[in-house]
């Protein structure tokens, strides 16, 4: 078992290393020799893991998706049922903010996730696992309106995937370098205009 553990965490310090050079240089700029030497280990333990140089990125990538679809489990759709008023847009938002760059670990997250989308637009090997990950959002998201009584919850998941998108980029980028104070008031008023539409009366979750 200690050595399993031990080969786990190899892997695992690996990848980590792949997102530092991937925050501080981009896809462009990583290699394994790179990764090895950023990581501690020699190169033969790094392609002990990954074949090669486009291997790794994959895991990269996969792995962020990974982390963020544990974070979006948290957020039941049945949990949602009957919530509405600010306690929706509360619980909506705490949603939606598993994706955004509002500390330093989704900042990075954010970050290589935006390397990988950009480079599958000319590099097939990342489309999988970037197109797979779209469809999840959309459909925890499509799940989350339905459950909140938004009317055509599916038609409203591709909006809410668009303006997450407008944020992701504005935050992460000299584009528009937005402030997590400002992400969230910004994400806060569309999530009010979402539920705007949500018939019936607000009412709070029953006592646990």
């Amino acid at each position: 078992m200690p050595a399993r553990i031990d080969l786990e965490q190899r892997r695992r310090d690996v990848i980590e290393a792949a997102f530092r050079l991937l925050v501080a240089e981009g896809v462009s700029g990583m290699s394994l020799r790179k990764v090895a030497a950023e990581s501690g280990w020699n190169i033969g333990s790094v392609r002990h893991y990954f074949d090669d140089h486009r291997d790794l990125l994959v895991a990269a990538a996969t792995e962020i998706g990974d982390r963020m679809g544990r974070r979006l489990t948290r957020h039941s759709a049945d949990a949602l049922a009957g919530l509405r008023g600010e306690v929706a847009v509360d619980a909506l938002q705490s949603l939606v903010e598993e994706l955004l760059p509002i500390d330093e670990e989704r900042r990075v997250e954010s970050i290589v996730l935006t390397e990988f989308i950009v480079a599958a637009r000319v590099n097939p090997v990342f489309r999988p696992v970037t197109e797979q990950m779209a469809t999840d959002v959309r459909t925890v998201f499509t799940d989350a309106l339905g459950a909140l009584g938004v009317p055509e919850p599916a038609e409203e998941a591709e909006r809410l995937v668009a303006v997450l998108g407008g944020l992701v980029i504005d935050s992460v980028t000299p584009h528009g370098s937005l402030g997590v104070e400002r992400l969230r008031k910004t994400l806060r008023a569309q999530m009010r205009s979402v539920l705007a539409a949500v018939p019936g009366p607000a009412h709070s979750p029953p006592p646990a």
